[in-house]
């Protein structure tokens, strides 16, 4: 009764807080709905941010991926630091000075109204299609297990995954539909706060349990007794192999943290740049500490349960329901369910203004107002969400590996986005028709290498080691992982190849109309002077973790 009545509490906190915040922001015009009146602060674009970032699905698949290979999944989250850093100083500026709303809108402005809609179409296929549904899914998946809901509520797993998905599902629409970017950054920051407090009692109690009630005997005892959990530098076999880190580990980072859509947005509501890019370096800087939810709690559920669990990712959950007292079980409810609720309708607050802005205007309605412009948005929103609230529970019947494939998908995206955004940024000569045909070639090689050629390599490599008789473990995985590049190599050469092929475009086909960058006036511009000072002493601290681990 307990755990109900703090659920309850947190979750209505979060909603009051949010309404009371954003009560008298003009939610009828589209920076209002959009961008939030362009008056949100650091603190609150930092903690909109890591929210918009960090899911169930991230809290309980790093920390899977942390129990069965150990610290070195933490790149994930300390590179995120850098490219936040990069994106603060050397990116936001010149986004900003253009006044933009959406990325598309700064495609447009360097190259044409198509390529900015092709940008837009493939932004909404990958939040509708897939990272909707599988938030909803995954979500709906870890409140099942953590809280035992099929028990509670005397029903099947099936069902309650319709129940949690249409809850989420509904809840996340109402705040992202009717309440804009502010009702959205608001109850992020909230959640955020009680994110990093819930996250941190999971590892607190889980080393007193090791230690005795001493966390620092309890840490001394997991470092002694897994030394091999605690080596960041992965082998050629593991989730993340060292060599990634220098190819394509940071091109999906400075693809998610400097061109996405759904992150940017919250920056572009900022009041001025300067608030703008100290959001993101806070951002960047508790990024830098995520792991300590994300990674540690994983190697400490394997030092407690070891091959007891069939799944690493049931790791979390069963950490959980071990180490938590029953009182804070509520509190952590409603903390996850903030989490899942805030990718989910940041998400679907991104594509409410990819649509209103970069497609409803140009093709439904020309001259469309402000608030023609908003209500088209929320339509659409609704429309998406519902969609996904329908494919969500499907993901249950799909065939096992589907959430990995799922990931690899998306990395068809990034590669060519990237590459359009940063060669359009450096550069004034690529025209216009280099960007549509990496936008869709760079998507169709990154998936030819990845579900054509790399099944086959793999395949023929396996049954020539089954004919050699191999039956190790870990040499299957070195063969494995030599017959063909791990997919962030891929993306690294891909991505080499994309710019590549528009800096040769630009030589022998030059723009002929040179781009010449706008500046707006409806913000202040003026850099933060500490922004290189305190962004170099995060990067210096990410650097150090490979010196430590």
């Amino acid at each position: 009764m307990l755990s109900i009545i703090s659920f309850l509490g947190f979750t209505i906190l979060v909603a009051v807080i949010a309404w009371y915040k954003t009560r008298k922001t003009d939610e009828k015009s589209a920076d209002g709905y959009f961008l939030a009146g362009r008056s949100l602060g650091a603190i609150t674009i930092g903690g909109s941010i890591l929210l918009t970032n960090l899911s169930a699905e991230q809290i309980v698949g790093l920390n899977g991926q942390s129990f069965a290979q150990g610290v070195l999944v933490m790149a994930w989250e300390t590179l995120a630091a850098i490219a936040l850093v990069f994106t603060a100083i050397y990116l936001l500026p010149k986004y900003m000075r253009a006044g933009i709303t959406t990325i598309p809108e700064f495609v447009e402005e360097r190259f044409d109204s198509q390529t900015k809609s092709i940008l837009a179409l493939l932004f909404l296929v990958a939040f509708g299609i897939v990272l909707l549904p599988t938030i909803l899914y995954s979500g709906s998946i870890a409140f099942s297990t953590m809280f035992d809901l099929p028990e509670l509520l005397g029903t099947s797993q099936s069902t309650v995954i319709w129940i949690c998905v249409w809850s989420i599902g509904l809840i996340g629409s109402v705040y992202a539909i009717f309440g804009g970017l502010k009702a959205v950054a608001v109850s992020d920051l909230v959640n955020a706060i009680g994110l990093l407090i819930g996250g941190l009692l999971i590892p607190v109690f889980g080393l007193m349990l090791i230690g005795d009630g001493s966390v620092s005997d309890g840490f001394g005892e997991l470092w002694a007794a897994n030394p091999d959990k605690f080596n960041a530098k992965g082998d050629i076999d593991s989730f993340l192999p060292f060599s990634t880190l220098f190819t394509g580990l940071m091109i999906a980072q400075m693809y998610y943290w400097g061109t996405n859509q759904s992150i940017l947005q919250r920056v572009f509501g900022a009041k001025s740049l300067a608030e703008g890019q100290k959001g993101m370096i806070l951002a960047g800087f508790v990024k830098f500490l995520i792991p300590i939810i994300v990674v540690l709690p994983g190697i400490i559920a394997w030092h407690i349960f070891g091959t007891e669990l069939e799944n690493p990712d049931q790791a979390y959950p069963a950490l959980v329901k071990k180490v938590l007292p029953g009182a804070f079980l509520g509190f952590f409810a409603a903390v996850l369910f903030g989490a899942i609720l805030s990718s989910f309708n940041s998400l679907l607050n991104s594509s409410s203004t990819l649509f209103g802005i970069d497609l409803y205007r140009q093709y439904f309605n020309k001259n469309a107002s402000d608030t023609q412009i908003v209500r088209a948005g929320k339509i659409f929103g609704l429309f998406l969400a519902f969609i996904s609230m329908i494919l969500a529970p499907f993901i249950a019947n799909a065939p096992d590996g589907l959430f990995a494939y799922i990931q690899e998908s998306l990395g068809s995206l990034s590669v060519p986005i990237l590459a359009v955004v940063t060669i359009g940024m450096l550069t004034k000569n690529v025209p216009a028709k280099a960007a549509k045909i990496v936008l869709t070639g760079g998507v169709v090689m990154y998936l030819v290498s990845q579900f054509v050629l790399s099944p086959y390599f793999i395949d023929n490599a396996m049954a020539e080691a089954a004919a050699n008789g191999i039956t190790n473990a870990k040499e299957l995985g070195i063969i494995k992982a030599q017959a063909y590049p791990h997919f962030l190599h891929v993306m690294g050469i891909l991505f080499v190849i994309n710019v590549g092929f528009l800096l040769l475009m630009g030589k022998m086909y030059p723009n002929e109309n040179t781009y010449s960058p706008k500046i707006t006036d409806q913000i202040d511009v003026t850099p933060w002077k500490h922004a290189k000072l305190v962004g170099l002493i995060i990067t210096v601290l990410v650097l150090s973790t490979y010196l430590i681990f």
